[in-house]
């Protein structure tokens, strides 16, 4: 989770001479609400304190990262940040701030193969209600709802989608994707999990099928699977039977299977300022890169060797500036960090810039998260609140989920991949390095996952 809470006005008393700057919070990079006072000050950890005097550029941008800091500590407790009490409160912050009245209405909402679903509901219903909804118009059974989430995109030329972040459940999709103020920027319907073992799960009941098989085609055909000639030609001979699971069955068994596909971004590994596209999936982050005068290759790093990571963000100042009056109001640059576990007894901080990094650490948490259930035993299916009737809606009128077309002729011009070994012993490195000084722990995401690797991990 991110807030990002830049300068927006600075007022001075007529009389009284009291100074005080307002502070607008952006949660996953989008305004949500005005921070106008503290929320339970016997919950809440100690609020940064308050300065009497007029500040400085300087420290209007150190009171910002103070607030920044103060908001991500309180979303990260495991108390609040389960909080319905708390939720509910951003929900109404963010509807009073974008002045958005309660009313019915129609939202759409895509599904991977571009399917659009129309769902009637209100600006102020939240996100799970929003997955309700257009789960009962698609006639998808209850018990499946949970392997499903709902993302904010933004649609690209050729059709594909550039994922910003993940619905959650402090926010109210109506107003998250009207306040963008843009077209392209779309809700899109996607399965939530990594593990394909829970395919089966889903893949039992017709819509589930469906839903899964038009989401597989969509990924094949962006480039989002990896498929040789004779892999795609099985495929394109399957979709011609009509055979969806086998479809899915042998899409299972590719690369990048049920992977989420990042924007080209730069990082600092194999040799600093190296571009790279990534992908997550499989418990685990995939780079692929192109070295000086060799093949495209990938590399792949593991969740499970991930001690931890961490969001940072900051405004780069024009050249030879050490403030800026306009600090907070340029391009925020995200950088996601993590701590890894090249080999045994040996860490290194590898880090990527771009603005997905906050998707990036959402879907890092998220793999995570299955990981830790699967290994307690648990489910991901998730129990779903029940109003106060007892019983989920269901819509008056249903949609089916459109097959989508036969696959293309595989994309001549896309280039087969070298492997970096698991180790990724194929590159130089480059030394160690260790957090900064002034790293603060609580911005840092520990990795539950981390603990207990043995060496036949390595």
């Amino acid at each position: 989770m991110h807030f990002s809470i830049p300068e927006t006005e600075s007022r001075s008393g007529d009389s009284g001479g009291s100074n005080y700057v307002a502070y607008n919070i952006h949660v996953n990079g989008v305004l949500h609400c005005r921070l106008r006072k503290e929320y339970g000050a016997n919950v809440l950890p100690a609020f940064p304190p308050k300065k009497l005097f007029t500040l400085t550029p300087a420290e209007v941008e150190q009171r910002r990262e103070q607030l920044e800091k103060y908001m991500q500590a309180v979303r990260q407790d495991p108390l609040l940040g389960g909080s319905e009490t708390f939720n509910s409160f951003l929900r109404r912050a963010q509807q009073e701030t974008q002045q958005v009245p309660t009313e019915e209405v129609s939202l759409e909402v895509l599904l991977s193969n571009g399917q659009k679903v129309l769902v009637t509901i209100l600006t102020s219903e939240q996100t799970e209600d929003v997955l309700e909804a257009v789960a009962a118009k698609l006639d998808l059974p209850d018990e499946l709802i949970g392997y499903f989430s709902l993302f904010l995109v933004r649609e690209q030329e050729d059709g594909a989608f550039s994922f910003v972040r993940k619905l959650q459940e402090f926010e109210l999709p109506y107003v998250s994707v009207t306040s963008l103020r843009s077209q392209e920027y779309k809700i899109v319907l996607r399965k939530s999990y990594w593990d394909s073992a829970y395919d089966d799960d889903v893949m039992e009941n017709r819509v589930g099928l469906n839903l899964l098989y038009a989401q597989t085609v969509s990924d094949i055909e962006h480039g989002w699977i990896l498929v040789t000639k004779e892999q795609h030609r099985q495929l394109k001979s399957l979709q011609e039977k009509v055979s969806k699971k086998e479809f899915l069955r042998l899409a299972q068994t590719l690369r990048h299977y049920g992977y989420l596909r990042f924007e080209p971004c730069v990082a600092d590994f194999p040799e600093k300022g190296c571009p790279v596209v990534v992908s997550a999936g499989n418990s685990e982050l995939s780079l692929q890169l192109r070295l000086p005068g060799q093949q495209l290759r990938e590399g792949s790093f593991r969740v499970t060797r991930m001690r931890c990571w961490r969001v940072t963000s900051s405004v780069p100042l024009p050249s030879g500036s050490t403030s800026s009056p306009n600090r907070g109001r340029g391009e925020v640059r995200l950088e996601l960090a993590f701590e890894y576990l090249m080999s045994k007894d040996r860490l290194q901080w590898v880090t990527i810039t771009s603005p997905q990094a906050i998707m990036m650490s959402i879907c890092l948490q998220s793999m995570v998260d299955e990981l830790m259930v699967k290994k307690s035993g648990g489910s991901i299916r998730k129990m779903l609140r029940r109003r106060a009737g007892g019983t989920l809606r269901r819509s008056d009128s249903q949609q089916a989920v459109k097959s989508p077309p036969l696959l293309d002729s595989p994309d001549a011009t896309r280039e087969s991949m070298v492997k970096l070994s698991s180790k990724l012993s194929a590159v130089s490195l480059r030394g160690i390095s260790s957090p900064s000084p002034d790293t603060n722990t609580s911005d840092v995401h520990g990795n539950y996952a981390f603990e207990g690797i043995g060496d036949e991990d390595l």
